[in-house]
């Protein structure tokens, strides 16, 4: 019995329109930014016990300006905190389409794959007295393993 994990079907129209919206996020998105990896490892980074501290010392600052060098920043710092919450649940929904999107493209692979394994299997044993007997070699290429250097010992001097 053949895998069947996904019956999915995507239109020109479907695919059109994935593509227009897509096109329309990234207008929109226009301010994100892409860090190199060194710049993303030096990061100081908020996670939720983090996000807890800054939030409260935010709203300390906020609320005692008399402490608060105008160099700090504290003005950006406020609406970097604000855009980063309106920013999140377009990133939640961004993630789960993005998972489901990489569970389908998985599954899909995984059809394909499951229904090739089984054709070939009948090739090996159907396919001989079918005059296919070149085409499956050529396949079976697929499970060739590269033979290994061999390691020559040294000879004695």
């Amino acid at each position: 019995m053949s895998q069947n994990l996904i019956s999915l079907t995507l239109s020109d129209e479907q695919l059109a329109a994935v593509d227009q919206a897509l096109s329309s996020l990234e207008a929109a998105l226009t301010g994100l930014i892409a860090l190199d990896t060194d710049a993303r490892k030096g990061l100081s980074r908020m996670g939720p016990k983090s996000e807890q501290f800054c939030r409260q010392t935010l709203s300390v600052l906020t609320e005692n300006p008399q402490v608060v060098p105008a160099s700090i920043g504290l003005a950006e710092a406020l609406v970097d905190l604000q855009t980063l919450d309106r920013l999140r649940p377009r990133l939640n929904r961004l993630r789960k389409l993005t998972e489901r999107a990489e569970d389908s493209e998985t599954a899909l692979g995984s059809d394909v794959m499951s229904l090739a394994l089984e054709g070939y299997a009948l090739l090996k044993v159907a396919g001989r007295n079918q005059g296919l007997e070149a085409l499956r070699r050529e396949l079976s290429g697929r499970f060739n393993k590269t033979p290994s250097v061999e390691r020559t010992a040294p000879t004695p001097a």
